[in-house]
């Protein structure tokens, strides 16, 4: 049941995102001539008016068919008015950029709702790391009181995890910091545990993730709490703005072995999304909104055949006065074919890395 959810719930994104594009060509006055859910060969199709809506055999995206796509394109005087490269450039930018932005706006929805009751912050031990110390010093359920002797009482929960944090990562390794290695002075703890109170010493090791000393545990989630509309729309820009600036800061760095191995795949997202429907509807539901967040995003990457690609290419047109020519587009599409490809291929390998522990060792 889960795998038909998660089908629907990437098939729901892909309709939603060409509508966006059909929509916005029909309010404009273009010509539609098909809307398809997945590429190619044609499985089923019906004819309204003068679009042809239809089904593909490979189910890897969707399209939305214009007439007058290509720029040197001959159409004939009853339909030429309508076509695309007939259009000036802001109703050709509005068009192509109506799919991301349906796909933002959608997450921003569904962010913003699940922003009306967030659970808040705990001082309660949750998970504890395999290979840190927190494992075998503390016990899931217990109540952090105090981090080398502060409590920071007059802090909200949240400052005062982040103090606790930064206290602890100030314990470090004698010389260089190095994968593991343990921190030459002992932090110290207090903690309730059931009825009484104990105070521990626990030397963290190094992350290289986080890139700081750590014991290696997290919190419970406290109760859920209502949220005025101003606290849900905060919740959801702040996570569309982690999101945004980790994908762009992801790509900007791709050569960089660490930033690729972030990158994932439809087999990951899918693998998380048979995770999480496991958890409950609100995780399911986020998880929804950052897969439709980062479809919209990553489709704005200014390069060919993605929607952010016909964008430049039309901006360039307006700033040069005069189109740009197939032939250029054509050079510039096949470049970014082989990027997206590339791109494509490292998720799926990175995926099966970590599925299998193998992959394609694409590092």
């Amino acid at each position: 049941m889960n795998w038909v959810l998660i089908f629907l719930g990437f098939t729901a994104l892909i309709i939603l995102h060409e509508a966006g594009h059909f929509f916005a060509a029909k309010r404009v006055g273009m010509r539609v001539e098909k809307f398809f859910l997945f590429f190619p060969p044609k499985v089923v199709s019906i004819k309204r008016g003068e679009t042809e809506y239809g089904i593909g055999g490979i189910p890897l995206g969707g399209y939305v068919k214009i007439t007058g796509m290509n720029p040197d394109e001959e159409l004939p005087p009853e339909i030429a008015a309508r076509g695309y490269y007939r259009q000036p450039v802001w109703k050709r930018i509005f068009v192509i950029g109506a799919g991301p932005a349906v796909n933002i706006v959608l997450a921003f929805a569904i962010l913003f709702v699940l922003g009306f009751s967030l659970r808040e912050p705990s001082t309660v031990v949750g998970p504890r790391d395999v290979g840190f110390p927190a494992a075998k010093v503390l016990r899931s359920g217990d109540k952090l009181v105090s981090v080398d002797g502060h409590a920071f009482p007059n802090r909200s929960v949240t400052d005062r995890l982040e103090g606790w944090s930064t206290l602890i990562a100030s314990h470090r390794c004698a010389g260089k910091q190095t994968e593991h290695c343990v921190a030459k002075t002992p932090v110290a703890l207090v903690v309730e545990r059931g009825d009484r109170t104990r105070s521990l010493e626990v030397k963290p090791i190094y992350d290289p993730v986080s890139k700081k000393t750590r014991i290696g545990f997290g919190y419970r989630p406290g109760p859920f709490e209502s949220q005025s509309a101003g606290a849900a729309a905060n919740f959801a820009v702040d996570r569309i703005w982690q999101v945004t600036s980790g994908t762009v800061s992801t790509f900007a760095q791709i050569f960089k072995p660490e930033k690729r191995e972030q990158l994932s795949g439809v087999v990951g997202v899918s693998d998380v999304a048979n995770q999480t429907i496991d958890i409950g509807w609100r995780e399911s539901l986020f998880l929804l909104a950052i897969v439709s967040l980062s479809l919209g995003l990553i489709n704005l990457f200014p390069f060919l055949p993605l929607d952010g690609g016909h964008i430049l290419w039309s901006i360039v047109e307006k700033i040069r006065g005069t189109p740009v020519s197939l032939r250029t587009m054509e050079r510039a599409g096949a470049v970014g074919f082989l990027l997206v490809s590339a791109i494509a291929m490292i998720g799926l390998s990175n995926d099966i890395g970590r599925i299998t522990g193998d992959g394609f060792n694409v590092r």
